[in-house]
């Protein structure tokens, strides 16, 4: 099955499905802030739109990103096997439009087409999926700040993205130009990265990294040791923004530190990683929170400076796409989330995390996206900080953890509740929570696993 021709623009489908709402955004009796004391903004991520989508007796052809695997259950929001229809991304936009929050902006972090072999896209079709996307997202929030960053999908071939400007940096600077500045649009062009204040009187700026440009399958940036002058470039703006007493968000698509999921594997290539790392302790106290996606998980970082010291919270969201390849047991149930800060000083303060059971959503034939977790109250945690989060990070390493076994359920998103971590993949998980460089990992897992 190929793409062309199934590109086709799905805005006509925008209010062809209504999701149901079963559950209230916060329990009653909940501990979040009132509206006065803080702000809110959403996080989605790895749409990743598969256009072929369709229900069809023959299993192996509901949908290209299966590559030729028979799809396991295919309802109307999709299949386990499958990247996302569009009703499955328009339930979580509509959920999201129809939930009655007050936000101040929207993060984006990439990844809007689907896994498919290379010869079955092409650049215009990459460009047609983010448009697609992006049309989506601008129809249905008309007014709202929307800040996006680029994946290793949102370029043809995948993951080599460039070190110049290119046909795709120049068409997501054209559609992303509603949001962004003159400034910003200039840097996207050039190099797929750009920072930008939320508002002109705000001391919040956002950073938009192209962490895509140091992940280890870019063959483009092999051996260049500051691809894009992107590091240059980010120390300069977080000197700047240190100078104007601002904070900064980090966003980007590829986290630093490493993969809960494997051992001794950075998610970017470690010289990159070192890099970025130093950058970050040096600017921690600039850095107010750093938000990532990619790996299609669930999972929290706190980046510690070279004494140890908690200094840095980080936050990888999963995919709203629930694929899986036919190999993995286990994969996530399609989530989006918000964040709560203090409009004060952009201290994170909560974080509300939604979810679809695509399950129960295909078995009904409607999407009732509910509240999987609100992350102080699921862990008895105060708030965001850093010092928080390692302090729970330490309580996941006790013997038989009650917050661990319930920090993996999380991590697939309430998918596989039967999943069972052993001593090795709970070390992996713990090492890649509490260190981010390679000599504090290296020690972890001697610690916790040789």
């Amino acid at each position: 099955m190929t793409l062309p021709g199934a590109v086709v623009c799905c805005l006509l489908a925008v209010w062809y499905h209504r999701p149901g709402f079963g559950m209230p955004l916060a329990p009653a009796g909940s501990r979040l802030p009132g509206p006065c004391s803080s702000r809110q903004f959403w996080h989605v991520t790895d749409l990743h739109l598969d256009p072929t989508y369709h229900i069809t007796d023959d299993h192996t052809k509901v949908c290209a990103s299966s590559k030729g695997a028979n799809a396991s259950n295919p309802g109307p929001f999709g299949d386990v096997l499958c990247d996302s229809p569009y009703q499955l991304i328009l339930s979580a936009f509509d959920f999201i439009k129809n939930s009655g929050q007050e936000t101040s902006f929207m993060i984006w972090t990439g990844d809007s087409p689907p896994h498919v072999p290379v010869q079955e896209l092409s650049t215009d079709m990459v460009i047609n999926v983010i448009a697609n996307m992006t049309t989506t997202v601008q129809s249905l929030f008309p007014n709202l700040q929307v800040f996006p960053a680029l994946g290793n999908h949102d370029y043809w071939p995948q993951d080599q993205l460039p070190v110049v400007t290119s046909k795709v940096y120049n068409a997501v600077a054209n559609l992303w130009k509603p949001w962004l500045n003159e400034e910003a649009i200039s840097t996207l062009r050039k190099g797929g990265f750009y920072s930008q204040k939320v508002t002109t009187n705000s001391s919040l700026r956002i950073i938009s990294l192209n962490t895509n440009l140091y992940y280890s399958s870019n063959i483009v940036t092999l051996n260049k040791t500051d691809p894009a002058n992107q590091f240059e470039w980010l120390e300069n703006t977080l000197n700047n923004s240190w100078q104007n007493k601002e904070k900064v968000y980090l966003i980007a698509h590829i986290p630093v530190g490493y993969l809960p999921f494997s051992r001794n594997t950075t998610a970017m290539r470690e010289y990159y990683n070192e890099k970025l790392i130093d950058i970050f302790r040096k600017y921690s106290d600039v850095i107010a929170g750093q938000f990532y996606g990619h790996t299609h998980r669930d999972s929290i970082m706190v980046l510690s400076d070279k004494k140890g010291r908690p200094v840095n919270s980080l936050f990888v969201a999963p995919a709203v796409t629930p694929v899986r390849s036919v190999l993995q047991k286990e994969t996530n149930n399609p989530g989006v989330r918000l964040f709560q800060y203090d409009p004060r000083d952009y201290q994170l303060l909560d974080m509300l995390q939604y979810y679809l059971n695509l399950t129960e959503a295909n078995m009904k034939g409607e999407s009732n996206w509910k509240l999987e977790y609100i992350l102080t109250q699921a862990y008895d945690i105060k708030d965001l900080q850093p010092e928080s989060l390692y302090g729970l990070a330490k309580q996941f390493a006790v013997l038989d953890s009650k917050q661990f076994i319930k920090y993996y359920n999380y991590f697939f998103v309430s998918y596989a509740s039967s999943a069972i971590c052993d001593e090795k993949c709970k070390a992996f998980q713990i090492c890649a929570v509490m260190n981010l460089d390679h000599v504090s990992y290296a020690d972890c897992l001697k610690q916790f696993y040789i």
